[in-house]
């Protein structure tokens, strides 16, 4: 099952070597070279790593970067433990979120206490390092989502799908007011790593989130949740790029990166030549023993990790104070293997595509074993900043018991020792000083507008969001100068002025459709997407004007034009969209946005397929394709035929989804499954998922055997479950084919 069957996922990622660079065009068409050359400090490789826990003097002597980039701390223990995601306010005050019971021992004892906390830490004489923290919120039960909505911070909680706005009042630096603002009072299942993570206020206005099939809208100090009928996918970590598009990542499928080609509101499209096989394959420069996989992912050669298990924390480097040639670039953390990934990215006639930026070395790479670089975020001084939980564990309990590959390295390592610790990284360059310090919730709203023309995206983006936030109407006209030209600005403080606009209410049809006639295609794609609520009300004189871009040069245009076209239920708007599909008969990208949406709206009528069944069985397999697409999708695949990567057995044609014999498939979901399967040996074994409730569970199970078994009757219900659960109460460890079906059943 996707995130909460078969995933070998970490919450980690770490630090990215270098060498011999592959000149790409990126989305703009520039080429981008970086340096080549490698810093000879840190040896190419390690063969016998100390696992002994270092100072952060001696982790950054650790560290191999191409020539020129260094490493500055910016935090660690004892100011921060354990940290796992950061965010800024308007005016760079950090919150650190940490998950401060995560994995304290080999077992994950007592992880879901309410003790871990969220620092808010302040450098306050510019210095680069943080020497002001106060404890802003404590008594939490692992926080994994935050993003800061002018003066206050929305935190989410692993178990709950609860969100809740907190603020100082006082100015003591502690939360003195907390407040619901998203409430629908359900528990969230799954293992703590395959929970959500995100709230990424994207350049659309629109709040993403991974592994759940919602996005969210801040409205009058409110969240309103928006479904997603196909699901957003990914795992730990969310970032998007200039334009708006998003990168997710999931490490239980071993996919370093996906849903990057369209927004997953028209649905999922994935290329399998997006990037090559030999992406997935990663280089770090120390052995890894510890590797949730076993020998599967390790090199014979010199025991080191070969594919990324653990991708996470993944950002889009946007930032104005690096060398230009970074900016752009995807760079994805890999915990295990304690590197960072750095993706050159392009587009191929509409289709976006990664690759390596070196040839078989990576970006950062450290030889410190407890270097666990879990997020990565462009700060608002334009630098890179990195998040490492620095410990000896990364895996979480269902990869590390007794019966498991990881749990003898773990101990023979002494791993389980390395705990509360954490450090907080800024990445800078020779020649290159940090930009200055914000003060966004100080400045007027005539001062932020000049913000979203910025060198720097992080600043273009939080002016955006606090523009919205304050929902200053002084600013339009303004905004309306910069969208329509008036004020000479660049393509992005157009988008930029555009979008604010939209989250302002202001926007009007005829700024879209002069942004439809803009010489940047980003620009005249952003119109397309503006037009959708004019789409929705079938405005015919709008449909006419985007029917002048059906040859528009730029096949990003012309792939919207599919994309948004669908809100109309117009004659003319669905001839439309086959007129440009027929227009580009050799471009993948715009063919296969019409599949996406057909598809999407299948899945929107779903329903209509469970007429046959009774209601209780309705529901479970109603529920269970909840809770597929959200868990399970990223490693079993959302169609149940697996994944490229073969992180885990497809279950369509599943002897044991179709078997009559229900208990079967209970078992395997209650304990796991380990060994090989249908001759196919896995990387890692499916975890027990008998932490979920009964009906959890059956949902769960009458949804795959409903959809991939072709069952007449593929219901199980929570007392068959629970007879079960009963009868292998004793069980502590997981299933192998042989103990559950006979030969001929395999």
């Amino acid at each position: 099952m996707k995130k909460t069957i078969w995933i070998s996922g970490v919450l980690a990622a770490s630090m990215l070597a270098v060498t011999c660079q592959v000149s790409r065009q990126n989305s703009q068409g520039t080429t981008q070279t970086p340096a080549s050359q490698t810093v000879e400090t840190v040896p190419a490789f390690t063969a016998n790593p100390s696992p002994a826990h270092l100072t952060p003097e001696q982790s950054l002597k650790s560290f191999r970067l191409p020539k020129g980039y260094h490493l500055e701390l910016v935090a660690s223990e004892p100011m921060i433990h354990e940290p796992v995601a950061v965010a800024w306010d308007g005016n760079a005050r950090m919150y650190v979120v940490e998950m401060d019971t995560y994995m304290q021992d080999v077992d994950g004892s007592h992880e879901h206490d309410p003790v871990s906390r969220v620092m808010l830490l302040e450098d306050t004489n510019n210095d680069g390092k943080m020497d002001k923290s106060s404890v802003f919120i404590d008594k939490l039960v692992l926080p994994r989502m935050v993003l800061c909505v002018g003066h206050e911070l929305l935190v989410n909680e692993t178990d709950t799908y609860d969100i809740y706005s907190y603020k100082d009042t006082d100015g003591d630096g502690v939360a003195d007011q907390k407040k619901p603002v998203f409430n629908p009072g359900k528990k969230a299942p799954g293992n703590l790593e395959h929970q959500r993570s995100g709230l990424d206020w994207n350049l659309d206005n629109w709040i993403y989130v991974t592994v759940d099939p919602v996005r969210f809208r801040y409205t009058n100090g409110m969240l309103k949740a928006d479904s997603i009928p196909s699901g957003s996918g990914g795992q730990w970590g969310l970032t998007h790029d200039n334009y708006g598009r998003l990168y997710f990542s999931s490490a239980g499928g071993e996919v370093p990166a996906l849903g990057f080609q369209i927004n997953p509101m028209y649905g999922r499209l994935e290329f399998r030549d997006q990037y090559s096989e030999e992406f997935n394959a990663v280089w770090p420069i120390i052995k890894t023993p510890d590797v949730q996989g076993g020998v599967q992912r390790i090199r014979t050669t010199d025991t080191t990790l070969n594919h990324f298990t653990a991708s996470c924390g993944q950002v889009i480097f946007r930032g104005d104070r690096l060398p230009a040639d970074l900016s752009g670039d995807l760079l994805i953390s890999e915990p295990v293997g304690r590197l960072i990934r750095r993706a050159k990215v392009s587009n191929k006639a509409g289709k976006t595509m990664l690759e390596n930026a070196y040839q078989k070395e990576e970006f950062i790479a450290s030889t410190d074993m407890n270097f666990r670089a879990v997020n990565m975020y462009t700060g608002p001084d334009g630098c890179l900043y990195i998040v490492d939980m620095n410990r000896g564990i990364i895996q979480e309990g269902n990869w590390t018991k007794p019966d498991s590959y990881l749990r003898p390295q773990i101990t023979r390592l002494g791993l389980d020792k390395n705990i509360q610790h954490g450090r907080i990284y800024r990445l800078v360059h020779d020649g290159i000083k940090p930009g200055a310090k914000p003060q966004m919730l100080d400045e007027t709203g005539s001062k932020l507008v000049t913000y979203l023309d910025h060198a720097n995206g992080w600043w273009r983006d939080n002016a955006q969001k606090e523009l919205i936030v304050r929902n200053d109407q002084t600013v339009v006209p303004a905004l309306k100068a910069m969208a329509t030209g008036q004020k000479p600005v660049s393509a992005l403080g157009r988008l930029h002025a555009l979008w604010t606009l939209e989250g302002l209410n202001a926007i009007d049809k005829t700024v879209i459709l002069i942004a439809l006639t803009n010489e940047d295609a980003q620009v005249r794609k952003a119109g397309v997407l503006l037009s959708e609520p004019y789409l929705k009300q079938n405005d015919e004189s709008l449909l006419a004007r985007l029917g002048d871009l059906k040859t528009d040069p730029s096949f990003d245009v012309r792939t919207q034009l599919v994309l948004s076209l669908s809100y109309s239920s117009l004659p003319k708007a669905k001839a439309l969209a086959q007129e440009i599909i027929a227009l580009a008969p050799d471009n993948e990208m715009v063919a296969r946005a019409q599949k996406s949406l057909d598809k999407n709206e299948d899945v929107k009528r779903f329903g209509r397929r469970l007429g046959s069944l009774d209601e209780t069985d309705r529901k479970l397999v109603l529920n269970g394709s909840t809770i597929y697409k959200s868990l399970c999708t990223t490693c079993h695949g959302s169609d149940g035929k697996g994944l490229e990567s073969k992180a885990a057995p497809p279950l369509m044609g599943s002897q044991r989804v179709r078997n009559r014999n229900k208990e079967i498939a209970i078992r395997i979901l209650l304990h796991g499954l380990s060994g090989p399967i249908d001759g196919q040996t896995y990387p890692d074994v499916m975890p027990a998922m008998g932490a979920n409730d009964d009906e959890w569970l059956a949902s769960v199970l009458s949804y795959i055997r409903y959809e991939f078994g072709s069952n007449q009757n593929p219901g199980i219900r929570p007392a068959d479950v629970k007879a079960v659960r009963e009868q292998t109460a004793g069980r502590q460890k997981a299933w192998t084919l042989d103990e559950l079906v006979k030969p001929n059943q395999k």
